[in-house]
């Protein structure tokens, strides 16, 4: 178990109340900013064999840092995670700095690996529809099959983010007739998102189905046991239906909120347009997916077009 010195764990309980309270970081953000910052020091306590107060932050050298991306490489990690996981220290640093003032090392300067432009992945027409058509074989209780399918239709057919899903309370359940979902999505922002009626009725169905009361729960999604239902539980669905469908690994949860962009804008949807539903807060996130758009444009043309293999015309 990491030991802290009071002084640092108190500073890191302030730290994730500003994140959640000043910055509005969604739980999972929060939980994840925790975990690589936890992770960096209990580097610093093996690397420099001692408790870690914050007089060592203070002393931490480009060699310390140097040393830290060396054993994340070592260990597996990619260089979009160690990237992510040095923001979130320069992030504690800077609140360090605004809580304590003094000299403190420049952070900021370190270099770190460079994050990859990685494109999103989605799924096809064909394999979203495959994994929507599917899902409920999974398991033998008919409303756990069919809470899974109405989770995977709010992230296909409303672009949700998993845990915006997971996070719908029972009195925010869409009845039958209503066109539009209030999200509250990352900042505590709120969006309007349209509803397709194949989405109603797949949670209405589950309501109907769910053997735990709803309204007492409060959450709408909830797991076997009658808690809040967490987003592994998902994801190891999806992957048991991708060995068994043959699905690439790119069928995930997070593929279909992809999927539901591309294809909109593969569609005809207006960038702006998706840009709301999707709940981006900056059009160049969105833009993405245009290079995503015009790649399957390009795939299908060279695998159609019967001139696309021999060079075009001579």
């Amino acid at each position: 178990m990491l030991e802290l010195d009071q002084h640092l764990a108190s500073l890191m309980a302030k730290w994730q109340d500003q994140l959640a309270l000043q910055r509005r970081f969604s739980p999972y953000t929060c939980s994840a900013y925790q975990h690589d910052l936890l992770a960096f020091l209990k580097f610093l306590t093996h690397y420099r064999g001692e408790r870690i107060s914050l007089s060592v932050l203070r002393a931490l050298t480009r060699h310390d840092w140097r040393s830290w991306m060396s054993e994340r490489h070592q260990t597996g990690h990619l260089a979009s995670s160690t990237a992510r996981a040095a923001s979130v220290i320069r992030n504690f640093y800077r609140f360090i700095a605004k809580e304590e003032g003094g000299e403190l090392p420049p952070v900021q300067h370190f270099k770190t690996p460079k994050k990859p432009h990685l494109l999103p992945k989605p799924l096809s027409v064909e394999q979203a529809q495959e994994v929507t058509e599917n899902i409920a074989i999974l398991t033998e209780e008919s409303w756990v099959g069919k809470r899974n399918l109405a989770v995977l239709f709010l992230l296909y057919g409303c672009g949700l983010r998993i845990g915006e899903a997971l996070s719908l309370t029972k009195t925010q359940a869409p009845v039958r007739g209503q066109e539009v979902l209030i999200v509250t999505g990352k900042g505590n922002k709120e969006r309007r998102v349209p509803l397709l009626p194949v989405v109603v009725t797949a949670i209405q169905d589950y309501i109907q189905a769910c053997p735990w009361d709803l309204a007492k729960e409060n959450f709408l999604f909830i797991g076997e046991k009658g808690k809040k239902l967490s987003p592994r539980i998902i994801q190891l669905a999806l992957e048991r239906l991708r060995k068994i469908l043959g699905l690439p690994d790119n069928a995930t949860p997070h593929a279909l909120r992809h999927s539901f962009a591309t294809h909109l804008l593969s569609a005809g949807g207006d960038l702006r347009t998706i840009q709301e539903l999707l709940g981006h807060a900056s059009l160049s996130t969105t833009q993405r997916y245009t290079a995503v758009s015009s790649q399957q444009i390009l795939d299908i043309y060279q695998k159609a077009h019967p001139r696309a293999k021999t060079g075009g015309y001579k």
